[in-house]
């Protein structure tokens, strides 16, 4: 089960992991916390009349095309996206959105989904969010507390049998190392490299997080689903933009895994890991 905030993250993160071991015969699914619905138009081919004022709807249609493109189940947690608030100081956020709404319910909402699919591994973002969206960083909170509270039967006992699933991941994509490669190919070939202002940035700031990764998947073979994944969220992403800035062979060739930190366990594993499912015994 992955966990994610809004509509695409999905597709942004993790993407290949997830129809991986969907093609290989696991039950896959993607909770959708929030509808998206305060999202920006980012593709400039989107930007028409109609589609703001539809966003919703249009959202729910992109999610169901990219779930088909991985090959995964989909459903909504129901709640509403928070918004990404900008300004000094922040406004405050929307009444009756999702960061707001009390995480003992959101908690038992997701607990009852959980308690329904029945599944080992949940993997959602860390504590920071991935980015400090607040929808992400309450998709780590909710999330966390549901893997806690989900096999517990004095807890939410209206919401289902108790179902204890057995290992917790975090997500991580920024990986400096991985971009540094495909900087370095660009320069390889006569290019200028689009990651250049981002990687002088970065070593400013320090800090990898490389070094909380205690799993690799590979998965290059699913990066075109990945993609195709990505694509359907068409008012999100553009197609002539970052996601599709290093050529697909660069990326299976340079960077053929996705990276995870495995945040909590009821099994024994032995780190480094190559399989979510290390450690967990196959029926």
């Amino acid at each position: 089960m992955a966990v994610h905030a809004h509509p695409d993250d999905e597709s942004s993160k993790a993407a290949a992991t997830l129809a991986k071991y969907a093609d290989q015969g696991h039950e896959v699914l993607v909770v959708t916390l929030t509808g998206g619905e305060r999202g920006d138009i980012l593709n400039p081919a989107m930007d028409r009349p109609g589609v703001k004022e539809n966003l919703s709807e249009i959202r729910k249609s992109e999610m169901a095309a990219a779930a088909a493109a991985l090959g995964v189940q989909q459903t909504w947690l129901g709640y509403v996206d928070s918004g990404l608030p900008e300004g000094d100081p922040l406004p405050p956020l929307p009444e009756g959105c999702f960061a707001l709404v009390p995480l003992e319910e959101s908690t038992g909402k997701l607990v009852e989904v959980v308690r329904d699919f029945r599944p080992h591994v949940i993997i959602t973002y860390d504590e920071n969010g991935g980015y400090p969206h607040p929808d992400h960083i309450r998709c780590h909170e909710v999330s966390v507390a549901a893997f806690e509270q989900a096999g517990d039967p004095d807890a939410y006992p209206e919401a289902g049998e108790p179902w204890t699933p057995l290992k917790l991941y975090y997500t991580h994509g920024f990986i400096r190392d991985r971009i540094h490669r495909f900087s370095d190919e660009f320069e390889k070939h006569g290019q200028e490299s689009p990651f250049k202002d981002w990687l002088a940035k970065w070593k400013r700031e320090q800090g990898d997080l490389m070094a909380r990764v205690t799993t690799q998947v590979e998965c290059a073979e699913y990066f075109p689903q990945r993609d195709d994944a990505l694509r359907a969220h068409a008012t999100q992403i553009d197609p002539n933009g970052f996601f599709f800035a290093v050529p697909l062979e660069w990326q299976q060739r340079l960077w053929p895994t996705e990276e995870f930190e495995l945040a909590q366990t009821r099994v024994q594993t032995v780190l480094p890991e190559n399989d979510l499912f290390a450690g967990i015994e196959q029926p």
